[in-house]
């Protein structure tokens, strides 16, 4: 083993102290991470405790959770959990290679394939590892493969992208005049991929699919999309955005999640069964982990099902989405306009973000996190916030006046606004 000096005497580098500087930096400039250690209930969800810096007991009311719809604390989905961890035990203790699929595995990658219309499907330990795998592993397959990306596009398409280091050409967001002039430049027998998201998590947009797969068609490019946060809550089914625009047989490969809007853990790929096959076959980051639990696969398959049966849960989501942004214009709290769920409060500056925060969490009992740099880039600094189906009027009311009240330094809610909610909803704040 070698010596780490500290101090470095000697003229030695000194390995804690440079990491050290590197931390001390992000503090100074308000984009380090503090972590909440938050005490979830399933039973009092979005409601949670947690312990403040003077190691006293509070409570708050989670508005950055991705659990949209609640499926982590539904108790049948909890029930299956349980039910298949008693017979099956608490991991696969293998790859998919070696022990690690499971009736549950296939099952799971059959209802993912059948619920986007794909062919096939394949499962991953999150989001981040599929589109860094799949990326990766066409880049390095597919001689002279140029990635043609949306400049808002997440940091695990950023890496995927990058790890196999081909051609990237960058169009600006949601821009398909711009995509088009990229396409046009590229020798029309060169192989080519557009990749994008369908619902940009940090700003809210929702991309224009049917005009980039028209474009990707016409030059005989593959088209790879995000669903991430469109997963669950577009669609009849809940597909997402692809199915809500019925443009599912247009794209070539979906990637999505099971950790948000499905309330579990895990991410995936559905797509063609020869793309399937051979990124199961040349894909590392997927031959090489160790599988998901089959009682998580169990349980993300009784999820999904749940959700495809009771459309009325994305309705219940959409209609509190919008509950919340009456809310905050009666309380003239500023948030970005956008089409999707998700919505954004304008902070701009670093250091404030955090101290928004921490005073809403602080003084409100409100629980927001900062987004900074580089999440978003520098001056776009935000509050993301995110409704789910449990949060009540109440909830909401009481969010829209702490927002005011530290944004603005309003000490008076806006009551005559708060009461216009409560009663459009039919609801008061007694409510539990």
């Amino acid at each position: 083993m070698f010596a780490i000096h500290k101090t470095g005497e000697g003229g030695m580098f000194s390995y804690d102290a440079y990491l050290q500087n590197k931390i001390e930096q992000l503090k100074e400039s308000g984009a380090y991470r503090y972590f909440l250690e938050v005490n979830k209930s399933a039973q009092h969800f979005p409601k949670f405790h947690y312990q403040n810096s003077e190691g006293v007991q509070r409570s708050a009311v989670n508005w950055c959770s991705n659990d949209y719809l609640c499926m982590s604390t539904h108790e049948e989905v909890i029930g299956k959990l349980s039910h298949v961890a008693y017979r099956s035990g608490t991991g696969s203790s293998g790859t998919r290679n070696i022990s690690g699929t499971t009736v549950h595995h296939r099952e799971l990658e059959k209802t993912l394939a059948t619920w986007h219309k794909k062919e096939a499907a394949l499962l991953f330990n999150g989001a981040y590892a599929a589109n860094v795998t799949t990326l990766q592993t066409l880049g390095k397959n597919i001689p002279g493969l140029v990635f043609i990306s949306d400049e808002r596009n997440h940091a695990s398409i950023i890496e995927g992208i990058r790890g196999c280091r081909n051609e990237k050409k960058i169009f600006r967001h949601n821009d398909v005049g711009h995509l088009e002039e990229i396409l046009r430049s590229i020798p029309a027998d060169q192989p080519k991929m557009v990749v994008f998201e369908s619902v940009y998590s940090m700003s809210g947009s929702i991309s224009p699919v049917k005009e980039i797969a028209g474009l990707a068609k016409k030059y005989h490019a593959l088209t790879y999309i995000d669903e991430v946060h469109g997963v669950g809550l577009y669609g009849k089914s809940g597909a997402g955005i692809l199915e809500r625009e019925d443009l599912q047989q247009e794209i070539d490969i979906v990637n999505g999640t099971l950790s948000k809007a499905i309330g579990v853990f895990g991410g995936y790929i559905a797509a063609s069964a020869t793309i399937v096959d051979f990124i199961r076959s040349y894909g590392s980051g997927f031959i090489f982990t160790t599988s998901l639990p089959p009682a998580v696969c169990s349980a993300a398959n009784k999820s999904i099902q749940l959700i495809q049966q009771n459309p009325e849960w994305r309705d219940e989501f959409h209609h509190n989405v919008l509950r919340l942004r009456e809310a905050l214009t009666q309380n003239t709290v500023e948030f970005l306009d956008n089409p999707s769920h998700i919505t954004i409060v304008p902070v701009r500056e670093a250091i404030r973000c955090r101290q928004v925060a921490s005073d809403l969490l602080e003084k409100q009992g409100v629980y927001l996190q900062p987004i900074n740099s580089p999440t978003v880039p520098r001056g776009e600094e935000c509050l993301r916030i995110i409704t789910t189906a449990r949060h009540l009027p109440k909830h909401i009311n009481h969010l829209a006046y702490s927002l005011n009240k530290i944004l603005n330094g309003n000490d008076q809610a806006h009551r005559a606004g708060i009461e216009t909610v409560a009663a459009a909803t039919g609801q008061g704040e007694a409510e539990d």
